[in-house]
């Protein structure tokens, strides 16, 4: 279908038509549309604009990456199907390797996603398996991960993740960079630093930030990674709270 370029919703329906490929290509779930459906409501909330916070948080986040000595960014089947470029622009400006992760998996789906991953410029793709990350049953397959990536990370990217791996990965010793539309989630809570925005926004914002501080002293960057997460979901909520209310807490 040819979406109009003057469409109201023309940003949000070619997101959907970019995940309908990825389920009809195999790389995305039907319970992973539903939630992008959860994500776009909050989208809703923002005025489908990357705010200030997310910029605040995206240069703590880069500072994190770039200081890191192990990151390892994780992929799942929506994030593969939405930024697919941009993620693997990451991995080249950090020298990190994605690595597909996946709730609902199967060896199928984690090796197309890997292949899309390929296609669309990733230097390395790992599968996970071999190691395990502790925590709680919900974490389910979530929980396998590469000994060579998550297992020896010291800083994980993960866009569109889940609160539970999230935490098992905080109580593992790592930090965690997390992108996720709702401030209020147990993921966007738990994380070190949490990008508020719509990964197709957040995705080419952190790959800019880290190139602009790529070469930063290490002082520089140590500074630029001291982020009050807490603070800036606040201030998120409170940004959303006041457009479509008018009312300040």
């Amino acid at each position: 279908m040819r979406i109009p370029k003057g469409h109201p919703r023309y940003h949000s329906l070619q997101v959907r038509h970019r995940l309908l490929q990825g389920l009809r290509d195999g790389l995305v779930t039907e319970a992973g549309l539903i939630a992008q459906g959860r994500g776009e409501a909050f989208d809703y909330l923002l005025g489908e604009r990357s705010p200030s916070e997310a910029r605040r948080a995206a240069r703590a986040a880069a500072a994190l990456l770039l200081q890191a000595r192990r990151p390892v960014i994780s992929v799942n089947g929506n994030s593969a199907a939405l930024a697919p470029r941009d993620l693997a622009r990451i991995s080249r400006l950090l020298g990190a390797p994605l690595e597909v992760n996946l709730f609902y998996t199967s060896a199928t789906r984690e090796r197309r996603i890997a292949a899309h991953l390929r296609a669309h410029g990733a230097p390395t793709v790992l599968l996970g398996g071999g190691a395990r990350v502790p925590g709680p049953a919900a974490l389910g397959p979530r929980a396998r991960v590469h000994p060579r990536g998550i297992a020896v990370a010291d800083v994980v990217l993960v866009p569109l993740e889940d609160g539970d791996r999230t935490g098992a990965l905080i109580r593992a010793g790592k930090k965690v960079v997390a992108v996720d539309l709702n401030p209020l989630s147990r993921t966007a809570r738990t994380a070190t630093v949490t990008i508020v925005d719509n990964l197709v926004r957040a995705a080419p914002l952190l790959a800019e930030t880290l190139r602009g501080m790529k070469g930063w002293p290490e002082e520089r960057l140590e500074r630029a990674a001291r982020f009050d997460n807490r603070g800036n979901l606040d201030r998120v909520v409170e940004r959303m709270v006041r457009r479509w209310t008018g009312i300040r807490r």
